[in-house]
């Protein structure tokens, strides 16, 4: 029997609800597959605020390092939320990013096929898509300093600085060609180099890395036009790579599509370990927030966080088998009429968030 250990942060608001389901869902992975996962549970984010004064503690962010994988419910929320506040829960997750060295996230958005009229955009637009989209992690403006504010003669300012160097953007491009071997072959590389600096480096970058990968198809698209082609034609796209904040924008956007943010997970990865056959450290969480107007009512759809503990049993557990059986429980019980309340207009045909974990569970201990 193989045994790991995963860090769980089960976070704010509806984060503890679905991490629930994440576990029920690894339980039964373990017993259909012969594995132990031993669960370290750990404080991130508002919950570690109102427990120590602090988003992360330096013990925790140890212990977190020190597992074989990471799992995240959410982080924020209302309570915590003032702008004037020096301490906030995102705080914690930045800081833990950095400190793991966690500079890669990956996102994919792929739309289930039941799902077509759940999604706000035109049937015939959404048929087919599968994209993931790369996002740099632990550079750009999220990180740069100075970042202040000041009250000067003529009232408040602000400042925020977005710093790229050239090692960062090397190793997220390189991840992104080297997913879009295992895809389709074509990368669209997403910058303002129309007016950024920062974005000029990024696309020279990115050019001169092409050309160790002559079997992709390259396209650089400025920010603003990938806005309005996700929405417009979206299947059209394979492996997108951006920066961190154009990253942060266009994934949110992209959740739209397959027809509720709830349903798409996220793996944010390290280097790879060596020898441990492309194995990676990674943090483990679905796109969605903490959610706190459902917080304790049992209606959060799970399935990006179940989706979410398959990305973790294929990057940094190297349990491939184990990751097709998840989403493909997934897929089954969407396809046999499992839906949660953000996809359904009728509630009393929801499923309550433990139901649709039992759904999915009880598929892959069948399998």
């Amino acid at each position: 029997m193989a045994e790991f250990t995963v860090a769980r942060f089960a976070g704010d608001g509806v984060g503890p609800e679905v991490m629930a389901e994440a576990d029920k869902v690894l339980s039964a992975v373990g017993g259909a597959f012969g594995h132990r996962f031993r669960a370290i549970d750990l404080l991130l984010g508002g919950a570690a605020i109102d427990r120590y004064g602090v988003p992360l503690r330096g013990e925790d962010a140890a212990a977190a390092a020190a597992a074989d994988a990471i799992l995240l419910g959410a982080v924020g929320g209302p309570a915590w939320d003032s702008p004037t506040r020096a301490v906030r829960p995102e705080q914690g997750l930045l800081a833990l990013r950095k400190r793991l060295g966690l500079y890669a996230n990956l996102r994919p958005v792929a739309l289930l096929s039941p799902l077509v009229d759940a999604s706000p955009l035109k049937g015939a637009l959404v048929e087919g898509v599968d994209l993931l989209v790369v996002r740099e992690l632990t550079g750009g403006i999220y990180f740069g300093r100075p970042s202040r504010r000041w009250r000067e003669r003529r009232g408040r300012a602000a400042v925020d600085t977005l710093v790229y160097r050239e090692h960062e953007i090397v190793r997220v491009v390189r991840l992104a060609f080297d997913l879009a071997r295992t895809r389709r072959r074509r990368l669209a590389s997403i910058d303002k180099a129309n007016v950024l600096e920062s974005s000029r480096l990024w696309r020279t970058v990115v050019s001169e890395i092409a050309a160790d990968y002559p079997d992709v198809d390259l396209e650089h698209v400025l920010v603003d036009a990938m806005a309005m082609h996700l929405v417009r034609n979206p299947a059209r796209f394979d492996v997108v790579v951006t920066e961190n904040m154009f990253g942060d924008i266009l994934t949110d956007e992209a959740s739209v599509i397959a027809g509720s943010i709830g349903l798409l997970p996220s793996a944010s990865l390290g280097a790879a370990h060596a020898g441990a056959n492309g194995r990676r450290l990674g943090l483990y969480e679905p796109i969605h927030g903490s959610a706190p107007d459902i917080a304790g009512q049992n209606r959060a759809n799970p399935i990006g966080m179940i989706l979410s503990a398959a990305l973790l049993l294929r990057w940094s557990l190297g349990l491939e088998r184990e990751a097709v059986a998840v989403e493909t429980a997934v897929a089954d019980a969407v396809a046999a009429g499992a839906l949660t309340a953000d996809l359904v207009t009728v509630d009393h045909h929801a499923l309550s968030t433990s139901a649709m974990g039992d759904a999915v569970a009880g598929r892959v201990q069948a399998a």
